[in-house]
């Protein structure tokens, strides 16, 4: 994918040249409601919560892209889609 797109700008209210990103996942936070309860639900003598994925890996991950706009500098985000391989390239 070219590092630098034209798109929708939905800040500036027309199209931009925008800067792609490669959104890395960050550290999950232990405060939020689900990470709570299944701490809750593991202590002590209990079994997991839920059933243990016993399958394969699936052959592809979801991509998330974070678009910068180069005039105005807010970030926007689009669907995360799946590819086997992902690259950021400079186009010419």
């Amino acid at each position: 994918m070219p590092r630098k797109v034209k798109r929708y700008c939905p800040y500036c209210k027309r199209h931009t040249i925008h800067t792609v990103e490669k959104v890395k996942k960050r550290k999950a936070s232990e405060l939020r409601a689900g990470q709570r309860r299944f701490r809750r639900v593991t202590a002590g003598y209990g079994g997991f919560p839920r059933p243990r994925y016993e399958g394969r890996e699936k052959p592809t991950k979801r991509i998330n892209i974070r678009y910068r706009c180069d005039e105005c500098k807010k970030a926007h985000t689009s669907p995360t889609f799946r590819a086997k391989k992902f690259e950021l390239v400079e186009v010419k």
